[in-house]
């Protein structure tokens, strides 16, 4: 049965409040919509829970100042924040959660074909072969594809009209990246090992 009363409005400038009050409400507001987000919140989603002119990129900053010490931080990627575990407890996560579904789980020549699609995106399974030298498997796209790492791009002006690959969201979430901009320089990868000569022999 639907319910007859709808939400009270929220009151986003809270003038009734002492200005120190107020700003630290709009960073609890702002905490509490990263928390119950499970992907990255833009700028103009978190300027609905303050105040009108309430400058979102400096009650971040305060937020991230007020977690310093705590086992979580507010990171920017994708376009937006999110909440997450620090880096140095990932050991003891690991130990004590499940979270194996989590976990990339990538080989070093998935990564090396991940890196390919990030950087000629949108590129088609034959484009990945003239980067590589041979074929690459409908099974390794289709892992990257489960993990929503990569997603189906515009079609190819080409004969037939293939489909192309593109990086998503996810990608960006995993490679703690604020847009594809942000990739390291190739010759970083290379120096890495992910480059197409020296994964050809992976395939």
């Amino acid at each position: 049965m639907a319910k007859d009363r709808s939400e009270p409005e929220l009151d986003r400038e809270l003038a009734d409040l002492p200005p120190e009050l107020r700003w630290r409400e709009w960073m609890r507001r702002i905490e509490a919509v990263l928390f119950a987000s499970a992907s990255p919140v833009p700028r103009a989603d978190l300027a609905r829970v303050v105040g009108q002119g309430a400058a979102v990129d400096l009650l971040i900053e305060d937020l991230s100042a007020d977690l310093d010490g705590r086992a979580f931080e507010v990171a920017k990627v994708a376009g937006g924040w999110m909440m997450r575990t620090r880096s140095a407890y990932a050991p003891a996560i690991r130990a004590a959660a499940d979270v194996s579904e989590q976990l990339l789980d990538l080989n070093e020549f998935d990564v090396a074909v991940l890196a390919a699609i990030a950087y000629h995106q949108p590129i088609t399974r034959e484009g990945l072969k003239d980067i590589f030298g041979k074929e690459i498997s409908r099974d390794l796209i289709g892992r990257l594809h489960a993990r929503s790492l990569i997603g189906t791009g515009p079609r190819s002006p080409k004969r037939g009209a293939p489909y192309t690959f593109v990086t998503t969201e996810q990608f960006l979430v995993a490679y703690n990246l604020e847009t594809v901009r942000d990739l390291p320089d190739k010759e970083q990868l290379e120096d890495a090992g992910f480059t197409a000569e020296s994964n050809k022999a992976n395939i």
